[in-house]
């Protein structure tokens, strides 16, 4: 059995940043909060503090640093002035800041790691708690080296393919993060049809009583496996739904049977 002992995070992207879904946060102990210095149209830090400043000493806060109105950068003045505005503008240190899809900017091994000495070098100032990457297409990473993040976020879940996984995978093993944390758990919405044809409850062992939400999403802590997952919702009982999910467990097996399922997709016709 397993608890909401931090292992779920509210990821506000496409959120409302509404304040009854914070409120019902606290209450489940969902302790973690994501958000991404884009997100809101580049008015999440504020929207945040403007909503539920009281609230956010409730949470370990995580924000994200790359996209800039109009661009994407690694620069690391960029990098570091956007940090820095993401304190101001939230009242707080962050407790992670996130280098935020670098393979955007199709960077070289140096772009990379001069981009990771940027948060680095703010988390050592005192700027955010830690640093680490997020990275919703891993795949061109593999091959380039970085200092070892604190926290590396990817995404998980059965719809996560082969390709992506498998790349998440070689990140883990060669950056070797303190954390990993996924994200995107149902590819998209958890009301996408795909969920009305397809019982996710095959993955989890001994739950009868899970609702098919909470099997896909529990089944998202093992493709790849991972500490935590960002979703988001600006429904409250939807995130309590979610948050019980933790209480069930996969199935281990069926999970290696799936990705052997998944092999062929790779091989050539």
């Amino acid at each position: 059995m397993r608890t909401t002992d931090g292992d779920v995070v509210l990821g506000l992207y496409r959120s409302g940043h509404g304040r009854d879904v914070l409120e019902a946060a606290v209450g489940l102990g969902v302790a973690r909060l994501d958000t991404a210095s884009n997100y809101f149209r580049h008015r999440s830090h504020e929207a945040l503090r403007a909503v539920a400043g009281d609230l956010l000493p409730n949470f370990s806060l995580s924000t994200k640093v790359g996209y800039f109105p109009g661009e994407h950068s690694l620069a690391p003045a960029r990098l570091r002035a956007g940090i820095e505005q993401a304190v101001k503008e939230l009242g707080r240190e962050p407790d992670v800041v996130l280098l935020h899809n670098p393979e955007h900017s199709h960077p070289d091994a140096q772009m990379l790691e001069r981009a990771c000495a940027a948060l680095a070098d703010a988390a050592q100032a005192g700027l955010c708690g830690a640093w680490g990457v997020s990275s919703w297409n891993p795949r061109p990473l593999v091959d380039l080296e970085a200092p070892r993040p604190d926290v590396l976020m990817v995404r998980s879940g059965l719809l996560v393919g082969l390709g992506v996984l498998e790349a998440a995978e070689t990140l883990v093993a060669r950056w070797r993060p303190g954390q990993v944390w996924g994200m995107s758990p149902f590819g998209g919405s958890a009301a996408d049809v795909v969920w009305g044809k397809f019982d996710p409850r095959i993955f989890l062992r001994n739950s009868p009583s899970a609702t098919r939400v909470q099997a896909a999403f529990r089944s998202a802590y093992g493709l790849p496996s991972v500490d935590a997952v960002a979703v988001g919702t600006d429904n409250a009982d939807h995130l309590r739904e979610l948050a019980g999910a933790l209480a069930y467990e996969v199935d281990d097996q069926v999970v290696r049977e799936y990705r052997q399922l998944l092999q062929p997709r790779l091989q050539p016709a």
